[in-house]
């Protein structure tokens, strides 16, 4: 790698981002992207000179090391990886080394513990169509993820537990709170946890008690068959904690792979969505006005580039 004679000069567009957002971060709202490793972002987040090898872009090292330079405009990401598999200590150490100590992490917790029933998948393989033995199981939670996670516990912005759909014939509502209750309960009390769920029809008094009993969060959630982001926020109970977290992922309607295939490689917003946009800023307002924390996630395939969303959202703040 040829390390340029002198730092190219920031862009305009990301200078000012990166100021927006680091005045919204003193005042206890972090505002930051799912993910990180879009070339897409390149001269817009990303600076190409840092990503050359022999005069050609690398993408290892750019997916090895760009976390670094995000973190020169964002005060926290999401880190959706975690949702695949348990990230061993050693990953969880270059991880953490690898970006400046002022950046926070959400992570989303290993479907490990929120699927119920393993899909009809190739990569399940024998367990595919099976019954998880470790649903909501907090001895396993505690054992492969947070005892890991104890020595960067500072650096954890909060904890995501993300449940597909469940089917009726799955598990109810009625059947899943149970479930929640006591799994929430067993949970040890040194992180911030939250719920996203999918199912609409859980969105009820129940279901928002059963987290403010515990000071959990639910995920104001923007998904393709979720309620729209500010119907959410307007249910009564809605805020369960003292902490919000919100994940913008997609337009209600639409699944996620015709996102994909619509706004890849996310060089720029293609399509907006001004109901979640305002959505995002009454969020953003109430936590400034609670003085309560508040994470706030944007995904490219809500609009076709993140940057530039949490952009429009915060300079009309």
């Amino acid at each position: 790698m040829t390390l340029p004679l002198f730092e190219p000069p920031v862009p305009p567009f990301r200078a000012k981002l990166a100021e927006s957002l680091g005045r919204l971060a003193a005042e206890g709202v972090y505002i930051g992207t799912s993910s990180w490793k879009y070339p897409g972002w390149m001269e817009q987040i990303y600076t190409p000179e840092r990503y050359r090898v022999r005069g050609r872009f690398s993408k290892r090292l750019f997916e090895d090391t760009c976390l670094a330079e995000y973190a020169e405009t964002f005060p926290v990401v999401c880190g959706d990886f975690s949702f695949y598999q348990f990230p061993s200590e050693h990953y969880w150490r270059k991880l953490f080394g690898t970006a400046p100590a002022p950046l926070r992490f959400a992570f989303k917790v290993p479907e490990e513990i929120t699927v119920k029933v393993f899909p009809m998948h190739e990569r399940y393989g024998a367990r595919a169509g099976l019954e998880n033995e470790s649903f909501l199981s907090a001895t396993v939670v505690e054992e492969m993820l947070l005892k890991p996670l104890e020595p960067y516990q500072d650096r954890v912005a909060a904890l995501i537990f993300e449940f597909g759909t469940f089917p009726r014939h799955v598990l109810g509502v009625d059947a899943f709170l149970e479930r929640l209750d006591g799994f929430l309960r067993a949970l040890p009390p040194r992180f911030r946890y939250s719920v996203e769920v999918r199912n609409p029809e859980f969105l009820g008094p129940e279901y928002f008690g059963c987290l403010r009993q515990q000071n959990v969060a639910h995920v104001f959630n923007a998904w393709a068959r979720m309620p729209e982001l500010g119907t959410q926020i307007a249910i009564p109970g809605a805020f369960t904690a003292d902490f919000t977290v919100t994940r913008a992922l997609l337009r209600q309607g639409r699944a996620y792979e015709q996102a994909v295939r619509l706004f890849q490689p996310y060089l720029e917003v293609k399509e907006e969505n001004p109901a979640a946009r305002q959505a995002l800023r009454d969020l953003i307002g109430r936590a400034r006005t609670t003085r309560q924390p508040a994470f706030v996630f944007v995904n490219n395939r809500l609009e076709g580039n993140a940057p530039q969303t949490i952009s429009a959202i915060v300079e009309e703040e």
